[in-house]
């Protein structure tokens, strides 16, 4: 492959990258506005935020993409570039997976800690700071590591709208070279070189959290085993 192509390939991969961390980030501020609403106390804000998680994770990422690219310039007279259509839409539909993540490690705090908050007379916003998020943000990086890497094959589906990540690039030099056996196997390669990053850096940024909180996997595995000899009446150390 000459060194053209290879620019070309490595363009596509800026391309994805950019994407990526453009859509990570409204997803992760959809996430937690949509999740932290569907634990709000009034029905009509629940109801709101159930409304928007069910629609955008009941319909198709590709679809919405032609939606945004397609449908939005006509309805409302605003044309967005392939970058920022693909950010919208897929910073949309993910952040309805990651706000169930939110809403389901929020409502996994033991509720003794947020009654002790009530006591002290900590105001909701306050409870939510201090007790609720510090405790249910380590909880949340291992579900939002698998959301980032699906996220990251979901940029995928950008090309089909002439955007030129690293899929579409990857087409492009399969057809001067029509070697298909080759680009697409540098292509997987890529992408799971990019995933593994994302891992090891999700897996570095949950131990430096709990850490923060006081726990470590160390001692969770020490809980779990204590937890299953009490159970089952095998195994455990005695301290």
């Amino acid at each position: 492959m000459t060194s053209g192509l290879w620019e070309l390939v490595l363009e596509g991969v800026w391309t994805t990258v950019q994407l990526l961390v453009l859509s990570a980030l409204l997803a992760a501020a959809v996430s937690f506005v949509v999740g932290i609403a569907r634990t709000h106390r009034l029905w009509i804000v629940r109801f709101l935020a159930g409304f928007y998680t069910e629609v955008f994770r009941g319909t198709s990422a590709l679809v919405m993409i032609f939606w945004v690219f397609f449908v939005l310039p006509v309805a409302f007279g605003w044309q967005l570039v392939p970058l920022w259509a693909g950010t919208l839409a897929l910073g949309l539909t993910y952040g309805a997976y990651g706000s169930e993540i939110v809403r389901g490690a929020l409502q996994s705090v033991d509720p003794a800690q947020q009654e002790g908050g009530i006591a002290l007379g900590f105001s909701p916003a306050q409870r939510m700071r201090l007790i609720l998020l510090p405790q249910a943000v380590p909880e949340m990086i291992p579900p939002f590591c698998n959301l980032l890497v699906e996220l990251l094959k979901g940029t995928a589906l950008v090309s089909v709208m002439g955007m030129g990540d690293l899929t579409f690039s990857a087409n492009l030099v399969r057809l001067a070279l029509q070697q298909s056996a080759e680009i697409y196997t540098y292509v997987l390669l890529i992408y799971f070189v990019i995933a593994f990053l994302i891992t090891r850096l999700m897996r570095g940024l949950e131990k430096r959290l709990k850490a923060g909180v006081g726990k470590s996997a160390g001692t969770e595995s020490a809980a779990r085993e204590l937890k299953r000899a009490q159970t089952t009446g095998v195994g455990g150390r005695v301290a």
